[in-house]
């Protein structure tokens, strides 16, 4: 139970910040502003289920990913950490989100918007996708894998709590109290991509000094 604790929280302050419910909420606000209060229900449950079933699938399946790239987990660590880096240094300006979208082009464009853009990619982002990959790889005992998979159930949860009770929170909250949430989670974000990004450049640096030093040598 010593690392259980510690990659719980962990886990859960990474993905709930990755997966950014508060910033989603204005665009579903505005995207279900003409539905009923079942189809809003509907479109918040579908959005995070799918959200869930993908980031799962990509975290359980991102080392088989690496195997047929033969891509490095350690570069995939830096790429995680300059992705994640900048997702938290725009949450700490207070920006919802770099994608612009429509939403009259988006109905029109798609019928379910459960799917997209709400589940893909603002709750399941490649930020959140590259976090789950790096966990999983850092998953070295079945404490941890089993921290990873309830950390992202009880974020899941609380993403379609917050969807569900979008309406009341925008009142309660107001755009301030949105930004201020939304810059503290910027900045955790921005110290756990620093930590990812020295993890995987450290062993890197240390290869490229040995070998300096065994062909000096």
């Amino acid at each position: 139970m010593s690392t259980f604790l510690p990659f719980l929280i962990l886990c859960f302050t990474s993905f709930f910040s990755l997966t950014n419910p508060l910033g989603t909420m204005p665009l579903f606000l505005t995207m279900t502003r003409d539905m009923s209060e079942d189809d809003r229900k509907q479109t918040a449950k579908r959005a995070t289920f799918v959200g869930f079933i993908i980031l799962v699938g990509f975290t359980i399946l991102g080392q088989v990913i690496f195997k047929i790239f033969g891509l490095s987990s350690n570069g995939f660590r830096i790429a995680g950490g300059i992705i994640i880096f900048n997702i938290g240094y725009n949450m700490l300006q207070a920006r919802y989100s770099s994608a612009k979208v429509d939403p009259g082009e988006v109905k029109s464009a798609v019928n379910d918007i459960s799917i997209t853009p709400l589940a893909i990619p603002m709750i399941c982002g490649p930020g959140a996708i590259a976090q789950g990959i790096v966990l999983m790889e850092e998953a070295d005992n079945i404490e941890k894998k089993i921290a990873l998979l309830i950390s992202m159930i009880v974020v899941f949860i609380l993403i379609y709590i917050i969807l569900r009770a979008s309406t009341r929170l925008n009142k309660i909250l107001g755009e301030t109290g949105i930004n201020v949430m939304m810059r503290l989670m910027g900045l955790i974000l921005m110290v756990i991509a620093v930590e990812i990004f020295i993890g995987g450049a450290q062993p890197i640096l240390e290869s490229i000094i040995h070998s300096g030093i065994h062909f000096t040598s």
